[in-house]
């Protein structure tokens, strides 16, 4: 056989190789927050090629944030061996990692990934994860940086997120500490021992003057938006969020990445792997666009005046 023959060869037998990956029924375990979640990167893969029910499976488990059902529902997944993973949040990572899984994972909403020990580097996360991580650590200084321009008065900065097990406060608390430190405030509280201490931190505030909060990012917090901004609301306290959903659910302003760009981001790479990518060769994606989102309404509810230099920093202005 003459080599361009062979080589010709060689290329049709790794088109056949590729079809028949793709003809055969690939399953995906998810291990997400929220439905809306699930709904996003199924509609991505189907944009990608992917037919549910025909080449793809999915096994979507929505934990709704609760640490005990996430760990119950990692153990189902696990236990199915799917093709590849996809992880939503620290808490989900926290339980499917807890049982030294092997299977190729991809994460979402996930911070200091490398701290974490799930994977070696941004660049080369090796083993069988990489992902996308929406936050970065020195956004905690932001954060405190942002609520001290919007209410300059405040002292007292109290640190929502879910304290149990798997959460990433840790990896915002030492830019948190280092801005606290030159911009005047006194004090920082957080809830510890389980998620019920969240209300009780929030009301804990109520009658502390010059106080105010910080909400990490956090998917208990996130899924019970609704409540907890109206908590605050009712308290008469200035607080700053990871994401802008809590803005258009009435929370005073938001500093973070748009969740819609994370979620086709992480589809992508799952396509890549169950179409035979290696996870360990693909690098972790940081965060590069935040957006800061400001509700007016909220301030006005609030008697915040709001520094014109910080309404025309802002991405976007809820009226």
């Amino acid at each position: 056989m003459r080599r361009r023959e062979f080589i010709v060869g060689l290329s049709a037998v790794a088109s056949i190789g590729r079809a028949a990956a793709q003809d055969r029924v690939h399953r995906l375990g998810m291990l997400v927050a929220s439905p809306r979640t699930a709904k996003d990167v199924e509609a991505a893969l189907e944009s990608r090629g992917w037919r549910l029910g025909r080449n793809l499976l999915i096994e979507a488990r929505v934990s709704g944030g609760d640490t005990d059902r996430t760990r119950q529902y990692a153990r189902e997944l696990l236990a199915m061996k799917p093709d590849v993973l996809f992880a939503e949040t620290n808490t989900s990572m926290a339980a499917l990692q807890a049982q030294s899984s092997t299977i190729p994972t991809v994460f979402v909403m996930v911070s200091d990934p490398v701290g974490m020990h799930y994977v070696e580097s941004f660049a080369k996360p090796g083993r069988n994860v990489t992902g996308f991580a929406p936050f970065e650590p020195s956004l905690g200084g932001k954060w405190v940086a942002l609520l001290k321009e919007a209410a300059p008065d405040i002292e007292h900065i109290g640190l929502v997120y879910n304290p149990e097990p798997g959460n990433n406060s840790a990896a915002f608390r030492k830019s948190i500490d280092e801005i606290s430190k030159t911009s005047g405030i006194a004090s920082l509280d957080a809830p510890v021992g389980a998620s019920s201490d969240i209300e009780r931190l929030i009301l804990s505030f109520k009658d502390r003057r010059k106080s105010g909060l910080i909400f990490l990012p956090d998917a208990l917090t996130s899924l019970q938006r609704d409540s907890f901004v109206a908590l605050v609301a009712r308290c008469g306290l200035p607080a700053i969020y990871p994401l802008r959903l809590f803005c258009t659910a009435g929370g005073l302003m938001s500093y973070g990445v748009d969740l819609n760009t994370m979620h086709e981001g992480a589809a992508s790479y799952v396509d890549r792997i169950l179409r035979g990518a290696n996870p360990g060769s693909l690098p972790v994606q940081g965060p590069t666009e935040f957006k800061l989102v400001v509700n007016q309404k909220a301030a006005r509810q609030l008697g915040l005046q709001l520094p014109a230099t910080l309404l025309a920093r802002a991405d976007e202005v809820i009226e």
